[in-house]
């Protein structure tokens, strides 16, 4: 049994792209739940973007190793994730989950086959670094420890983080490939997987909000199997 607090396999609370981080009571925990609070990230701290710069400007074609392994990994955490939530048969509780999943092997898989747009990938995987507070703040909700300074603190941190590296990039990665709309290229493929993804974060940053500045107008639940905490 792993407990909330083990970080041997980081925190599902923010996935790569924006999977949600929402806003209403603490659930309980039991054995069979635990499983979700983990997942395996080392994306953090990545250099390829140190390494190789010009995969900011030259999302299609920039190509570095480091990057390509970066996005090999990734694309085989969400392959793992993926059949571990079928096995340990929470695909009802966790659907958003599976469908961030197949969207981001999508994305994932034409840098690993087609070797084109691994920049893309890589800058996509900047939420790593809003998801190291994100885990922070669900621990501290797992524990019952919303009073506490650092909680308080940590939500202003959290707004930060969120904007410089999950909206920023997305923002900037959105207006890139507004050039492949109308056509029948890969480009209009990953457009299309992008604006759904866009809709995701809105969508959880609200809730992050309505959780944290409006506890009041935050719904309540009933499913207890959900670990979706806000």
């Amino acid at each position: 049994m792993r407990w909330p607090w083990d970080l041997s396999r980081g925190a599902r609370t923010g996935l790569p792209l924006a999977i949600p981080i929402t806003g209403e009571q603490t659930p309980r925990i039991s054995p069979d739940s635990v499983w979700k609070t983990t997942q395996p990230r080392t994306a953090v701290g990545n250099p390829s973007l140190w390494q190789t710069p010009e995969m900011l400007v030259e999302i299609e074609t920039a190509w570095s190793a480091s990057g390509y392994l970066l996005v090999c990994f990734s694309a085989g955490y969400f392959i793992h994730d993926t059949v571990d939530i079928v096995v340990s048969k929470q695909t009802r509780a966790s659907w958003e989950y599976l469908v961030h999943h197949v969207m981001a092997m999508g994305a994932f898989f034409s840098g690993i086959f087609w070797k084109r747009f691994v920049g893309g990938g890589v800058l996509t995987l900047l939420v790593e670094v809003s998801n190291i507070f994100l885990t922070l703040r669900m621990m501290m909700k797992i524990n019952n420890a919303q009073d506490l300074l650092l909680y308080k603190v940590n939500k202003y941190i959290n707004l930060v983080m969120y904007f410089l590296f999950r909206l920023a990039p997305q923002a900037y990665l959105t207006k890139f490939f507004l050039q492949y709309a109308g056509q029948r290229t890969l480009g209009t493929f990953l457009l299309a997987i992008l604006l759904m993804l866009d809709l995701m974060i809105i969508i959880y940053f609200s809730r992050l909000l309505r959780s944290d500045f409006c506890p009041e107008r935050a719904p309540r639940r009933q499913q207890k199997d959900k670990f979706l905490t806000e």
